[in-house]
């Protein structure tokens, strides 16, 4: 007591405000269920596995610490199961999993002696006592962030429902039957909840849908509220429905209580409702069902007699809800050889956490150190049992999507979105030091020969680090097996199509067809010719101008119909084992190519045309998101392209400090004239020459917003600065800080996604290990008997040498 009472010091006293840590390890997925329980810094309030403690101890110096043991408690047979009131796994209020339940067994521990004190004991100090108890009864930081990400968003309550206008007049809702009392339609039907009237919905442009009197009864009646038949479910506490309300639709949540206290008509309303049940299912729906079942099947491999695996590299991922995205991409980015020398050969836990910040919990060195160590030790996937349980990527997770409020949140999100935010913040992390910088083997340098009619050649250099392929289904190589099933289908009656059974078939393009429609020449509409002096129609070929150590291959199954209606490809992928893309390197300016000039001649520079923005570019720009102005000055810088060169040159200077400035139109700009004097200061501040005059041409010549230019733009070094385009014979120069080798490749592993969105359904991992693929389903790992290799989303080629 004596020791501990000289130690007070170092003891606080935390405040809800404070991030407090009893769950999981800063640097190990080690909890208070495993050997030694879980150590409490009762200064700083991380925790630490028994094999860690000590580390924090020398490094901070804090002796006190609250150890936490979970031991088992025997769990009765007649359990009672209890009713969820949040959507979520394991949690206060979740879906009961029917996990074991545990007691703890809490001690007072000093370092570096661990010598153990009993708590609750009236003999500790009172700071003593009031830290523990703060720490034990205030929310983990770890469930805080969970329950956060998990609770939606609160729903309004409508005004018109809370004010509703009742009718007493004998209505008396039919269970089926259904037709508009003005006209004879059947469909697209909307209960008045004011009278009980049932009238047809609005006409839409093309003269289908109603006959718009539920509008016209509206205009006459001034009744707000009515309810489209057929958007009901009998569970009214959670099922929403679709009502109309003046001109806009909403969705109004907890049903049971809105009409359970409406009067007259609608008492008989509740006991109508509560008996409602969707009994429709259109052919579409059927098949498009049919194929999910088929999807998710495959994918998973259900059905299957999978081998469970255990051991180093062989963990699981635990799905912290739709978290499957990111368990799939980070199981195979750790399959890699780069990453799993950078945090798991070549770094440990305990340098890791030395040059960690004094939160290793934010630290995205330590975290990804931490979730390599956890997936390939081998600690965490013992086999003890049938499964294993995997381990809980939390802590990874708040790092990496701090900066993105997509990935903060629940929702499922595109896996390939996920790859590239990763690359980017690994990168971000190792500048100034690439030869240490994992994500390096992913990159690569694409280089674009654009020709116009003059016959002059111009050259754009871009980095990437996915080659994002269209599929073309016109190179399907089933044709007769389409068009036999085609056939087959529309010979059907009515009634064998709602019963729909039929094999699922598909067209298959090669992969070497998605290759070859990439390097195919390319028609670029609205192109400026410097010199021509005008728009015209150029000729785009592209090439590699660096082979990547790991080559990802991004298929475009979703796609946009006409009217902008997005849309999943029902494709399959012929995958060989191996490719060579070497015919794919650019061959770079020739001899004999003239290359056009950077500004038009200045005899002709008054009349020269200025580039308008090409609509079409601009417009499928903004419907992702982008800012207007924004999208229109990425189609200017390009030349009008294509939609892919804008995105990049946006995704490139969003940060830029002159994005938001209007675009002023006019002859051609010839460029802006840099002060060597302002060139001079910014190299006296260290910078170099080629990145101070990238600054200034960036910032209008001015120098403090060329000094915040390169602070926000630490990639722009010497080594990256011609990557942009250019009409110089620079262009054939390769990049240093990339790597570079043979086109020959075999495929290492594929992410495979079920559903219609890539932001809905679910991700599968299949990665070779050890000579056998292996599939990677969150925390479920087994050696794969069928891999759906045809079916992948984003496919990862490791560079072969044989």
């Amino acid at each position: 007591m004596e020791l501990l009472r000289s130690h007070l010091s170092r003891v606080r006293i935390p405040e809800p405000t404070n991030r407090i840590y009893k769950n999981e390890c800063c640097v190990s997925f080690d909890t208070p269920k495993s050997d030694g329980g879980l150590y409490v810094d009762l200064c700083s309030f991380l925790a630490f596995g028994k094999e860690y403690v000590l580390w924090n101890y020398e490094k901070t110096g804090n002796p006190v610490y609250l150890h936490i043991q979970q031991r088992i408690k025997p769990v009765p047979e007649d359990r009672p199961f209890k009713k969820p009131t949040l959507l979520a796994i394991g949690v206060e209020g979740g879906f009961d999993n029917q996990e074991p339940e545990y007691e703890e067994i809490y001690h007072i521990v000093i370092l570096p002696d661990y010598i153990a004190l009993s708590f609750p004991s009236v003999e500790l100090p009172e700071k003593v006592r009031l830290s523990v108890n703060a720490v034990l009864l205030f929310e983990g930081a770890e469930r805080k962030e969970q329950l956060a990400s998990w609770t939606s968003e609160k729903k309004k309550t409508s005004d018109y429902a809370m004010n509703l206008e009742q009718i007493n007049n004998g209505v008396i809702i039919p269970p089926s039957g259904w037709k508009c009392s003005m006209c004879e339609k059947t469909d697209n039907l909307w209960l008045n909840l004011t009278d009980g009237v049932i009238l047809c919905g609005r006409k839409n442009w093309d003269g289908s849908g109603g006959n718009n009197h539920a509008i016209e009864h509206y205009l006459e009646k001034n009744y707000p509220l009515a309810v489209k038949l057929g958007t009901l479910s009998a569970d009214l506490e959670k099922a929403g429905a679709k009502f109309y309300v003046l001109r806009y639709f909403k969705f109004l949540p907890c049903m049971a209580t809105m009409l359970g206290n409406l009067p007259s008509i609608f008492s008989l309303l509740v006991n109508f409702f509560m008996s409602f049940i969707k009994t429709e299912m259109t052919t579409a729906e059927k098949e498009l069902d049919q194929n999910m079942n088929f999807d998710w099947n495959r994918i998973q491999e259900s059905g299957q007699e999978l081998e469970p695996l255990f051991g180093p590299g062989y963990t699981g991922l635990v799905n912290l809800g739709n978290s499957c995205y990111m368990a799939s991409t980070m199981q195979v980015v750790f399959s890699t050889r780069f990453f799993i020398e950078r945090y798991y050969k070549e770094q440990n836990l305990k340098s890791a956490f030395i040059l960690a910040l004094a939160d290793p919990t934010l630290d995205l060195n330590m975290q990804l150190t931490k979730l390599g160590h956890g997936l390939l030790s081998g600690k965490y996937s013992l086999p003890t049992s049938e499964k294993q349980d995997g381990v809980p990527p939390r802590m990874f997770k708040t790092v990496i999507s701090a900066s993105h409020p997509e990935f903060s949140s629940m929702r499922q999100q595109d896996a390939l979105e996920f790859f590239l935010h990763l690359l980017d913040q690994v990168g971000q992390a190792h500048a100034g030091k690439p030869e240490l910088d994992p994500s390096r083997s992913f990159k690569f340098f694409i280089e674009e020969r654009l020709q116009c009619p003059s016959g002059k050649v111009a050259y754009n250099k871009r980095a990437d680090y996915i080659l994002s392929l269209n599929i073309p289904l016109s190179e399907a190589t089933n044709k007769e097996q389409l068009e036999a099933s085609n056939k087959l289908k529309s010979e059907k009656s009515v009634a064998e199509k709602q019963s729909i059974n039929h094999e699922v078939v598909r067209p298959r393009v090669p992969l070497e067809a998605c290759l070859k429609c990439f390097s195919e020449p390319e028609e670029v509409h609205d192109f400026y010719s410097t010199a021509l002096n005008e728009k015209t129609t150029a000729i785009k070929t592209a090439g590699f101008t660096t082979f990547p150590d790991y080559l990802v291959l991004h298929m475009r199954k979703f796609v946009l119909e006409e009217g902008w209606v997005p849309k999943k490809l029902d494709v399959y992928i012929d995958v060989p084992d191996i490719i060579d893309i070497t015919r794919m390197r650019s061959k770079g300016i020739q001899s004999g190519e003239e290359l056009l000039p950077e500004k038009a001649s200045s005899v002709d520079e008054n009349k020269a045309t200025h580039i308008v923005p090409n609509e079409d570019i601009v417009s499928q720009l903004a419907i992702m998101g982008f800012n207007y102005l924004h999208c229109q000055k990425a189609a200017i810088n390009t030349s009008n392209i294509g939609v892919e060169e804008a995105m990049n040159w946006l995704l490139a200077h969003m940060d830029d400090p002159d994005i938001d400035d209007p675009i002023h139109y006019g002859p051609r700009d010839t460029g802006i004239i840099i002060d060597e004097a302002s060139v001079e200061t910014l190299i006296s501040f260290g910078f170099e020459e080629v990145v101070a005059r990238k600054a200034l041409k960036a910032s209008g010549g001015i120098i403090e917003k060329a000094t915040d230019w390169i602070f926000n733009h630490p990639e722009a070094t010497s080594s990256t600065m011609d990557t942009d385009a250019t009409t110089s014979s620079n262009t054939q120069t390769i990049d240093g800080s990339v790597p570079d080798g043979n086109g020959r490749y075999k495929l290492l592993a594929l992410v495979s996604h079920i559903g219609t969105s890539t932001h809905c359904g679910h991700y599968v991992a299949h990665v070779r290990k050890e000579g056998r693929w292996v599939i990677f389903n969150d925390s479920k790992v087994g050696a794969s008997v069928d891999p759906p290799i045809d079916m992948g989303y984003l496919y990862f080629f490791e560079r072969f040498n044989g």
